[in-house]
């Protein structure tokens, strides 16, 4: 299926969702498309609460961003040399051992009505794990919207967006731990290029298609396109999220394809602690072009549990264990199973400033982790501090 047919095919689908919206009984706001568990709870108030601050304002757009910098601190002492002096698995607090910024961030939104966009400009090192040169580098997200009043929460977007699959988001504000999960890091993608839909089908469910250009990709050169489906079950104590990724995606031909299942049950049983559950289920198949039959099949599975208990109206502490299973290699570049326990302690202080302090272990089967210059041992910990500092009127 080429492009331009794939297109037609996502707008008749969108079309097919609007026309369930007309009907759908008392219809809710659409929710985000990439959802992820709630972060933690805002810090009461000392007195009474205040009005809430008017947005900044950049022309038509609210503006926001944070500054995000941390010292991380692993027992292996791995070298320039031997990793880069870096933690492995990790994704974005991945220096060891020295002073690092992880990410500035400035955020343009309009809201869509007839029209609205969304930039997440970004520099650091996320910036560099998430886009290689030439695909936008220096910008996460980069949209425009359609939300039409009388479609009953049906919004459709194009251009870059953040992946829907996951437990856990981009920005470290926005999680329960400090460092991103195994199963954030190896086995989903970051962000997709292309067409964007969500609509509530009923009081609690919201569905969405996606028609994307694969992984991480703006242009994608070989294969073809990637679909999405996306569904998010929304209920008082519980939210249950479906994401399903399907394309050929791989160089070099049609028959290359990767294939994703993710899903997230999120716990919400009061105000105070939230729990999730996240299992993902990956499939790649390499092709080569001109012949048939697959010449390589890899899979991959992870399963991650975590919780967060809001101790006071400005403290927390949250924990997650992991589970990892990188059938030949796929993921990670070793056949390994790969377990990891991460425990952080959070404070909120009035200015907007975000303080983290989290231990955390990786354990494999195999000598996976660089320790000194040549040693590799079988596991690795980590004892980071992460600042971050929220620059917005609400803070």
């Amino acid at each position: 299926m080429d492009l331009r047919s794939s297109i037609r095919a996502f707008l008749t689908v969108s079309a097919m969702l609007a026309g369930m919206a007309a009907v759908a009984q008392a219809q809710t706001p659409s929710t985000t498309p990439a959802p992820a568990p709630a972060p933690a709870a805002a810090p009461a108030a000392d007195a009474a609460a205040a009005p809430t601050p008017k947005p900044w304002r950049i022309g038509p757009f609210d503006a926001t961003g944070f500054a995000d910098g941390y010292y991380s601190f692993n027992d292996n002492h791995p070298t320039g040399g031997a990793n880069g002096e870096s933690n492995d698995l990790y994704n974005f607090n991945v220096n060891a051992n020295q002073p690092s910024l992880s990410g500035v961030k400035l955020t343009l939104n309009h809201d869509p009505g007839k029209l609205g966009a969304h930039f997440d400009f970004i520099y650091g090192d996320t910036n560099k794990l998430i886009n290689a040169k030439n695909q936008l580098e220096w910008v996460e997200q980069a949209y425009i919207s359609t939300k039409p009043p009388k479609a009953k929460g049906f919004e459709l977007d194009l251009g870059k967006f953040v992946t829907s699959a996951g437990a856990e988001t981009i920005e470290a504000k926005d999680n329960w731990n400090y460092s991103r999960s195994v199963l954030f890091a190896w086995a989903i993608p970051y962000w997709h290029f292309g067409l964007r839909s969500s609509m509530p089908v009923s009081k609690t469910d919201t569905l969405g298609v996606q028609v994307v250009n694969g992984w991480n990709n703006i242009i994608h050169n070989t294969g073809g396109v990637t679909v999405g489906v996306t569904n998010a079950y929304v209920q008082p104590k519980y939210t249950w999220f479906l994401n399903v990724y399907t394309g050929p995606s791989n160089t070099p031909g049609q028959n290359a394809y990767r294939n994703l299942v993710d899903t997230t049950v999120l716990l919400t049983p009061n105000s105070k602690f939230n729990a999730y559950l996240n299992f993902d289920f990956g499939a790649n198949t390499d092709s080569l072009s001109g012949t048939s039959g697959d010449t390589n099949k890899s899979y991959w599975t992870g399963i991650a549990a975590a919780a967060h208990e809001q101790v006071t109206a400005r403290s927390a502490i949250s924990g997650r264990l992991e589970l990892f299973d990188d059938q030949q290699g796929y993921a990670t570049g070793l056949n390994q199973t790969l377990k990891e326990f991460t425990g952080t302690y959070e404070y909120h202080w009035k200015v907007g400033l975000i303080s983290r302090a989290e231990y955390r272990r990786d354990w494999s089967d195999h000598d996976f982790f660089h320790r000194g210059a040549e040693g590799m041992v079988g596991a690795q910990s980590t004892l980071t501090v992460g600042l971050i500092a929220v620059i917005s009127p609400t803070r």
